[in-house]
């Protein structure tokens, strides 16, 4: 089984453990009474199945990297880039900051490893009892192209778990396409 690690980054208390936690099926919870920071990372192991890879049903094991929002992390990024094959940037889309912050994350995480768009989602997460506006937030032009979900895991959860399956899928079908594109090489 094909193996994963997809990171998820962005800014403090946007909620991307949370998420991380609903994902993995880490708790049966999905509000917390309480904000309790990340410290450096965590990372969350789970297997992940009917996976829409081109043509057929994949599966694969997942490393889900909750990464901490705070930048007195940030020299342990490049240990967390290491090795990663997809970034979700998370971020409160009622925090106006958060929509500035996303920038830097994307230029860090993205921008510098050189990744695809199919190997990157935005998930505008809305915390319980937000208003949930799920219009298109005002976003820098590089992160306009990149796929956008919003999550509301009080109204809809399964919808959330759907989607990240699709993006899985997506970063499948890109790992499997490098890996043809390299046999292909050798074989050349």
């Amino acid at each position: 089984m094909v193996k994963v690690k997809i990171l998820f980054i962005g800014p403090n208390e946007c909620g991307k453990t949370a998420l991380s936690n609903f994902l993995s099926d880490t708790t049966e919870s999905i509000g917390a009474d309480y904000y309790s920071p990340t410290q450096g990372v965590r990372i969350l192991e789970f297997e992940s199945h009917s996976l829409s890879n081109g043509n057929k049903n994949a599966a694969c094991e997942v490393e889900l990297w909750d990464c901490a929002g705070d930048f007195k992390f940030e020299s342990c990024w490049p240990a967390l880039m290491k090795d990663s094959n997809g970034v979700v940037i998370v971020f409160n889309p009622d925090v106006p900051s958060h929509l500035k912050e996303i920038e830097t994350w994307h230029n860090t995480f993205i921008s510098s490893q050189g990744l695809l768009e199919p190997q990157c989602l935005l998930i505008a997460h809305h915390k319980p009892g937000s208003r949930a506006d799920t219009n298109h937030p005002p976003l820098a032009p590089q992160l306009n192209k990149l796929p956008l979900i919003h999550s509301n895991l009080e109204e809809d959860p399964e919808d959330v778990r759907q989607e990240f399956h699709k993006y899985l899928g997506n970063v499948m079908r890109m790992l499997s396409e490098k890996q043809e594109r390299e046999e292909m090489s050798i074989i050349t």
